[in-house]
């Protein structure tokens, strides 16, 4: 009894889900007939604008072309009336002169028959119709003015409802990713007249191959493109790959996406490893400032905790998301924290290997700047350049204003305008570390070594501020001045 209890409660169960269903589908198929009727009335509406406009069109060209006629038959009616008066004006004073002629030749009066001969002549000679052209000066043929609109005609009686757009094909092989830049190129499979523009979206991506249906980034949307091309421009390169999809609208109506495309955006993206910074430094994200009460403010809330712990920072940070593969793991906390008057901080991020390039902007009133890169090795009271673990450019606006480049505590004097932006090139399997105006590209110094370990990029600020820049590709320019060994001209020696 109990088993068909429970086997009626299922009936009833689906029942009532499938009841909803139909429920719900019969709604839609309500809204689907009030939609019927909206669109159906909207697209009468524009079908008549349409041909109102193909109507007035062709009124405004009937109005100009007869308008042509007009002005054609008023300038030869001009030509052939004046014409006309002047052949009859010199009619009439030749049959004057006939007349004259007749009467003198039947005068009985030979006397003076010499004297009138001679002015007969002479009026002949000076008669208007020995000096008038017989020859119509216009034709009275309007030909030219005539129209054939077969051609037209059948244009009109092939107009049909705009067809959907096929589908676009990205040509790889064509598109191109340089320079925090992507070009993308697509084609379509037949020509089209119709289209109007097409809409291109995309989106980051941490995983090769085939966009997933489910992805944390939204795609972005680019819209009105004319060309089958478009290039995007000042990107940050924060994740491996980009998603692409583009799809052609007519004016009335898109057609369906591309097959998505996955593009690699190869880029050296690292944070800072605020674990690292003295205290008197304050971390967020990838802005750093020197702040004189931070080390007191420090021990206040290590005291608070009782000496227990240790102190967060945006290293530990659940917003700080999934390191990557050569990100370093947070391992220099407490007494391993720079400290004293090496006011630095390191990167997250092992370099071991290829090309890499980031770009820090500080700030002009800094007392003191430096930029570079650091073995992991370097010690808590060592400031960089002054041992061999690291190499950098730096920035003193304290007393006098220098600008060097330092390594294993030399230094060489820089003959360069202080850019407030810098950027620096690490080629580590070559052993070359560059920095540049970030702005202009100018080569500032190239430091040649034989890295020994893994670098990690690295900074010191002292009364004073700064920004970096990550997610960046090697700039074109620079690898050009690579290639030309511009880095190793003499300009730029290296510190031995």
């Amino acid at each position: 009894m109990e088993d068909q209890r429970e086997a009626l409660r299922k009936i009833i169960t689906t029942l009532a889900v499938k009841n909803e269903e139909i429920q719900s589908f019969i709604y839609s198929l309500k809204q689907m007939l009030l939609n019927v009727e909206g669109n159906s009335a909207k697209v009468q509406e524009d079908l008549e604008a349409e041909f109102l406009s193909l109507f007035s069109v062709l009124e405004e060209l009937k109005e100009g072309m007869l308008m042509k006629i007009k002005q054609d038959r008023a300038s030869r009616t001009y030509e052939l009336q004046n014409q006309l008066a002047a052949c009859t004006r010199a009619l009439e004073s030749s049959e004057e002169l006939l007349e004259t002629a007749n009467q003198t030749l039947q005068a009985a009066d030979s006397k003076d028959f010499p004297q009138a001969a001679k002015q007969i002549k002479d009026g002949v000679t000076m008669a208007p119709a020995f000096r008038l052209s017989l020859k119509a000066k216009v034709s009275d043929n309007m030909s030219h003015l005539m129209v054939d609109f077969a051609q037209e005609r059948r244009m009109l009686q092939a107009l049909k409802f705009l067809p959907v757009p096929s589908t676009p094909v990205i040509d790889l092989a064509e598109s191109l990713v340089a320079d925090n830049c992507v070009t993308l190129v697509w084609r379509m499979p037949d020509e089209d007249s119709k289209i109007d523009h097409y809409v291109l979206e995309y989106r980051r991506t941490n995983f090769e191959g085939p966009p997933r249906l489910k992805e944390e980034q939204p795609w972005m949307v680019i819209e009105g493109i004319r060309q089958t091309e478009c290039t995007l421009t000042g990107l940050k390169f924060d994740m491996k790959y980009m998603n692409f999809r583009v799809k052609a609208c007519n004016k009335a109506v898109a057609g369906e996406f591309s097959e998505p495309v996955t593009l690699e955006t190869p880029a050296f993206m690292f944070r800072l490893d605020a674990s690292t910074s003295h205290q008197n430094l304050r971390v967020e994200d990838l802005a750093v400032e020197w702040d004189a009460m931070g080390g007191k403010v420090q021990d206040i809330k290590t005291r608070e905790k009782d000496g227990k712990g240790r102190t967060a920072s945006p290293v530990n940070s659940p917003a700080r998301g999934t390191p990557s593969p050569k990100r370093m793991p947070s391992g220099r906390g407490g007494r391993d924290r720079f400290t004293a008057e090496s006011y630095t901080v390191l990167g997250d991020t092992l370099i071991d290997g290829g090309e890499h390039y980031w770009e820090v902007r500080y700030e002009p009133d800094s007392k003191a700047f430096g930029v570079g890169v650091a073995y992991r090795s370097l010690g808590r009271f060592e400031q960089l350049g002054k041992t061999a673990a690291s190499w950098c450019l730096h920035v003193n606006n304290w007393l006098q204003v220098s600008f060097t480049a330092k390594h294993a505590n030399k230094a060489k004097v820089l003959d360069a305008p202080v850019p407030d932006s810098l950027g620096v090139h690490c080629d580590f399997h070559q052993g070359l570390l560059s920095f540049y105006n970030a702005r202009t590209k100018q080569l500032l110094h190239t430091f040649k070594a034989k890295f020994t370990q893994p670098l990690l990029p690295a900074f010191t600020v002292w009364c004073g501020s700064f920004q970096v820049t990550t997610g960046l590709q090697v700039p074109s320019s620079v690898r050009c001045l690579q290639k030309r060994g511009s880095a190793t001209s003499s300009s730029n020696t290296s510190l031995t």
